[in-house]
């Protein structure tokens, strides 16, 4: 099987630093700090690819330079090179000329390094060749288009799987969120079309589900509001993860949230929009902070997404029985596989947060979840 392999160097770095992507804003997080997040995960693909393959013929070919070479030889992983030139800061148009490159070598499947905005450049190059698959490695912030795998490692599954024939195609969602509107708080989503994509249960994220704004569904989140805070003592540190549920504990705590963005509530203080640095910066006792979380609809992914201000840094000087995970009826529902899911990038912190955890659903009311 010959594989087209093409990384975003740039996808995510706009998360940590509160940016909530990083279109057209790459200068201002350098500014603010970013660091590189895509090749270290394309590294890790490589790297578990690699150590997975048996009887399997699986060859790879790549862009040069930071958009795969790099990586592959950091992983020890022979490839083959496509004949294009990149600058050294990359563009848009380097992932559709590589995407092209690809369709006429003739490969067989195309895994790419990114985020969402990478997926809609791949998804626009594919007009002329839509019947080769597609699977995305988690590298950006928000994705929630449904051709990513959950992980790097669940990516390597899906390829070996696709390669052994065990694998279904099936079309699977492009979608984008609109980073300009996301960055001023208002949740812009738009579906741009579907790609053929190699499907494995459980491997697979799946596209996310918008939230229900039904009387029944805020009510739901009101008493779940309600039951967090008697559980919280009064004095503690809240750091209040994205989403509508979320929000509506913080109208309880007298906080107008930013609801996708990620808060602080401490001696009495709000901070709004927080980046990793600013976290950091302003807990100064540990020991009394509170996280409350909510998972993503379908996907049922609670960290890795979107919230990555809540950095392995940040998650490892919190107890774990105080990240508390909220969700309503309706959005428990709809998760895929009955599972919930965290992707932070760091192994450690991955196994440290996995088994089973309470969710809460309802005022005085809770469900066992299992977390992957």
């Amino acid at each position: 099987m010959l594989v087209g392999f093409i990384v975003n160097p740039i996808a995510g770095m706009g998360g940590k630093v509160g940016l909530k992507g990083t279109d057209n804003v790459l200068k201002d997080a350098v500014a603010r700090g970013a660091q590189p997040v895509s090749p270290d995960r394309a590294t890790e693909f490589l790297e578990k690819l690699k150590r997975n393959i048996t009887d399997e013929r699986i060859d790879v070919i790549t862009c040069p330079g930071i958009m795969g070479e790099l990586e592959a030889k950091k992983a020890d992983f022979p490839v083959k090179l496509l004949p294009m030139r990149i600058a050294k800061e990359t563009t848009a148009q380097d992932t559709k000329t590589a995407v092209d490159l690809l369709a006429a070598s003739d490969v067989d499947l195309i895994v790419f390094v990114g985020g969402d905005g990478t997926a809609r450049d791949i998804f626009d190059a594919m007009r002329e060749c839509r019947q080769v698959p597609v699977i995305g490695v988690p590298a950006g912030v928000k994705m929630y288009s449904g051709i990513f795998a959950v992980s790097p490692s669940d990516a390597v599954e899906v390829v070996l799987s696709y390669a052994r024939g065990l694998a279904r195609v099936i079309e699977l969602e492009i979608v984008d969120a609109d980073e300009k509107a996301v960055r001023s708080d208002i949740f812009a989503l738009r579906i741009h079309g579907f790609l053929k994509g190699p499907f494995l249960p459980a491997r697979i994220q799946g596209s996310k589900q918008v939230s229900s704004e039904s009387d029944d569904e805020v009510e739901n989140q009101r008493a779940i509001g309600k039951f967090i805070l008697e559980q919280v003592p009064a004095d503690a540190t809240w750091i209040l993860g994205p989403g509508t549920t979320v929000k509506e504990v913080a109208e309880l705590l007298g906080i107008k949230k930013t609801i996708l963005g990620v808060d602080i509530r401490c001696d009495g203080e709000t901070i709004l929009d927080v980046d990793e640095k600013r976290i950091l910066k302003e807990v100064k006792d540990w020991k009394h902070t509170w996280i409350v979380l909510s998972p993503i609809g379908r996907q049922g992914i609670v960290l890795g997404r979107g919230n990555q201000q809540l950095s392995p840094e940040v998650l490892k000087r919190v107890e774990k029985d105080h990240i508390i995970i909220a969700a309503t009826k309706t959005k428990l529902q709809s998760i895929d596989g009955d599972t919930l899911r965290i992707d932070t990038g760091d192994s450690s912190i991955n196994e440290m947060l996995k088994g089973y955890v309470r969710v809460v659903t309802d005022y005085r009311e809770w469900r066992l979840m299992r977390v992957q």
